[in-house]
């Protein structure tokens, strides 16, 4: 086993630079290294084993600081990042941030280890009462430390222990809440006569047990409560007459230590009923947990509810069937021991439910049968400290079902943390027989015993810099918790010396951690420059490009002007303002320029026979050559071998351009005006359209490049054919001889058609007229027809009328 494990060491060591850090590795070991390792003492295999391993453990230390101009931004660059306040460190230009690096760095560089500022992590424990042994009465110790304060380095972590022991006799309040609809009925016979069993269960555990008693249905709303009025005064089956009236939730009993009014109080419930499976559990078990002093919840108890059921749960969102659209608001609405916003408020969610358990402490056990067992298991997963039973058809095992789900619950011990601030990470390592993994959420306990101490590693990081941030970490289900307030070391706490006029800044400022602090009217690195008549942000705005960083973070700006510091290869950074370096420019095949070419600035300067950003690309346009013997059909550059074309020209030549305007249209003006003499460039024809077009007046076309067929400024259809040639907007235009021009109007026509068209609207318009004439008159006369159809004529004589006398007398006759 020793040889193998060397085997093993050396392979995993050589890849790691362990054992040959300068020599590169093979992938096994040849015959030879192992009958060498067969033939060595075992005592030095064993020690070079250990070491081995002792040199793979170590953390190596790395400060990877980018803009430091002080001792606290070194310290905030990195956990391993330090400060060196010698004053002789530096020399005059050098940058100050040398002052700043690794421990072992520095000291190799030649700051004593006094002289090195180096923030240390800090932890006090500001309460930490000793854990109880168990519970007379008073309020028992199961966690400790109480309350602790650190004061962290940015990025350092720190570790302390947490102990944890459950105190012997600890109370225990169990509330019982119940599913009432109609498929529980034999289950209620059953729990009626449950009190005596489950306070002796409750008694093998502590003498200070309490239960209480509530139950639900659910919302008396269609669709799941029939809202007839005698439907929700007795919800159950016409035959079976115990039934009370339909309910969301009611809380029957509070919590009592006394077996015989837990016993009267469940006595006196009777069944009811609803229309749809789901029930409203999560509104009862929401409700029974926010109304804690109507519950009577204990400060110092280990809170469970106890939740029967048959069927599945409504949940939020499921309101929306009823109209009721108000989300859960998370607070206690309880009156006369009834939920009183039941038929207001949507279901509680899942998360909300969760949160509001864990908030106050409450361990669910959910007691179902096995059809619902699926569905109680995925519900138990979401909320924390639960557990689910399989409960027999008429709830006879439910006494072993709480017992056993207890002893689940009070044995598994879990870590965690609240309101953890931002940037802070926190990591728990169990210490007991049963642990569970290290974790960044929770560490986990399992199997721990009443009185058994068991213990956690919490490794607390903070990543950036805050004062007095606190978070708590508590054991789930249990009320006690640990207090943790962080702070963090940002800043140097540097002994300086008092002189205000130091000869190390040339008497004209004070050190300040190793750097010069300049007095009004100096500045400088130690502060040889007197700034005279300017003030020092003229000056060192001059120092700055585009008002960036003074001297591009690569100098320092002296009497207005930038001193360039040197790079880490140890040339020189240039410009007025330090912009420019020659070894940072862009690499081929890992060779700055692809070794063609020189940085100059941040940028390649190729050689002759090389080109490209990188100066990766022999110099050569054979690849961008066309059928012309052009390159890129003069619509674009040649690069690398490859043609860049110009906008809307595609690849590979720039032979076509998919989104140029259609040159059928913007080269009509100068087709016209060369090809006719008319149109609005008649007038400077040569001087517009003689560079871009090439035209040839044709009878025939024998261009098929580009067909046009656009309307002329006098209204005349002109074909022409475009072939585009090289360059940009260069063409060569045959256009048709002959024009199409449609013949003009005849005016003639036009006033007759006129005048027609005048007379026949008239004409219709007199017959319309005579039309609606004749049609009233023929409704009137019809009428009077009707009315003298109407009229009843009495016979009588008319008192003034005189019938005629006629006398005919002869004017001859004389009597005789």
């Amino acid at each position: 086993m020793v040889v193998k494990d060397v085997l093993v060491w050396f392979h995993t060591s050589c890849h790691e630079g362990i054992v040959t850090p300068s020599r590169k590795c093979s992938k096994q070991l040849s015959t030879t290294h192992i009958f060498l390792l067969l033939e060595m003492d075992w005592f030095l295999v064993l020690l070079l084993l250990q070491m081995g391993r002792i040199g793979a453990s170590q953390q190596e230390e790395v400060c990877s600081k980018s803009l430091v101009n002080s001792c606290g931004d070194c310290i905030r660059s990195g956990p391993y990042c330090v400060w060196c306040k010698q004053l002789d460190f530096t020399e005059a230009g050098e940058q100050e941030a040398v002052r700043c690096d690794t421990q072992a760095q520095l000291i190799a560089r030649g700051c004593k280890g006094q002289e090195i500022i180096s923030p240390k992590n800090n932890l006090t424990i500001d309460k930490g009462e000793p854990l109880s042994k168990s519970f007379n009465k008073q309020e028992p110790i199961q966690l400790t430390p109480q309350r602790i304060s650190l004061r962290l380095r940015s990025g350092l972590p720190t570790t302390f222990n947490v102990s944890f022991k459950r105190a012997e006799g600890y109370p225990v309040d169990l509330y019982y809440l119940m599913d009432l609809s109609y498929s529980m009925k034999d289950d209620l016979k059953n729990v009626k006569e449950l009190g005596k069993d489950l306070f002796a269960a409750l008694n093998k555990i502590t003498e200070h047990a309490q239960i209480g008693f509530g139950a639900f249905v659910d919302k008396t709303v269609l669709p799941y409560t029939n809202t007839n009025k005698e439907k929700l005064l007795k919800p159950c089956d016409e035959n079976y007459q115990q039934c009370q009236a339909a309910f969301g939730y009611r809380h029957v009993l509070s919590m009592t230590p006394r077996e015989d009014e837990f016993k009267r109080k469940v006595t006196e419930q009777f069944i009811s009923g609803n229309l749809d499976s789901p029930e409203g559990s999560l509104d009862a078990m929401m409700q029974a947990a926010l109304c804690g002093d109507k519950i009577g919840w204990r400060n110092s108890s280990t809170r469970l509810i106890v939740l029967t059921t048959d069927a599945g749960f409504h949940m939020a969102g499921d309101g929306k069937l009823a109209g009721i659209l108000e989300p859960n608001d998370e607070q206690c609405h309880m009156e006369n021991n009834l939920y009183t916003n039941s038929i207001d408020m949507d279901y509680p969610s899942v998360g909300q439910l969760a949160v509001q358990l864990e908030k106050n402490n409450i361990q669910p056990i959910f007691a179902v049968t096995t059809n619902v067992e699926p569905v109680y298991k995925q519900l138990s997963e979401m909320i924390p400290k639960s557990e689910v039973g399989v409960l027999s058809s008429d709830s006879k095992n439910v006494v072993e079902l709480i017992e056993s789900a207890y002893n689940r619950l009070s044995s598994k011990v879990t870590l965690t943390h609240d309101n953890l601030p931002d940037n802070v990470r926190v990591i728990y390592t169990p210490k007991c027989k049963d642990a569970g993994p290290p974790g960044e959420s929770e560490g986990v306990c399992d199997n721990v015993q009443v009185g058994q101490e068991i213990s956690f590693e919490v490794t607390v990081t903070a990543y950036s810099c805050m004062d007095d941030k606190s978070f708590t970490i508590r054991p789930q289900g249990i009320k006690d918790t640990l207090t943790v307030t962080i702070s963090t070391n940002c800043e140097c706490q540097c002994v300086d010396p008092e002189d205000n006029n130091h000869a190390h800044c040339n008497k004209k400022g004070k050190v300040s951690c190793g750097t010069c602090s300049c007095n009004e009217g100096s500045i400088g690195q130690f502060c040889e420059c007197s700034i005279g008549n300017n003030d020092e942000p003229a000056l060192r705005a001059s120092c700055q490009r585009q008002n960036g960083t003074e001297c591009e973070g690569r100098g320092d700006c002296v009497c207005g002007r930038c001193e360039c510091h040197t790079t880490e290869a140890g040339r020189s950074y240039y410009g007025d303002f330090c912009q420019c370096d020659d070894e940072h420019c862009e690499k081929f095949q890992n060779k700055l320029c692809g070794g063609n070419g020189n940085c100059k600035c941040g940028h390649c300067e190729c050689f002759e026979s090389h080109e490209g950003s990188a100066c990766q690309c022999g110099r050569s346009d054979e690849g961008c050559r066309t059928l012309n013997n052009t390159v890129c059909y003069g619509r674009g550059t040649c690069k690398c071998n490859r043609c860049e074309c110009k906008e809307g020209y595609q690849h590979p030549r720039c032979q076509t351009c998919l989104g140029c305007p259609d040159p059928c249209q913007t080269k009509l003006n100068c087709i016209e005006c060369l090809g006719f003499d008319s149109g609005p460039f008649k007038k400077n024809c040569s001087a517009a359209c003689s560079k871009s077009i090439y035209h040839v007046m044709v009878d025939q076309f024998t261009i098929q490049s580009k067909k046009c067929h656009q309307k002329d400024s006098e209204g005349c259809w002109i074909k022409f054919n475009l072939d585009q040639l090289v360059g940009e907007d260069n063409y060569m235009a045959e256009i048709l001889k002959q024009r199409d021009c449609p013949a003009p109007p005849s005016v003639t026509a036009i006033i007759a058609g006129s005048i027609a068209s005048v007379a026949l609207i008239g004409i219709l318009l007199l017959m319309l007229i005579k039309l609606l004439i004749y049609m009233k008159d023929l409704k009137e006369f019809r009428k009077f027809e009707n009315d003298q159809k109407k009229s009843k004529w009495a016979k009588a004589d008319n008192p003034l009328f005189h019938s005629a006398n006629t006398t005919v007398m002869n004017p001859t006759f004389t009597g005789e």
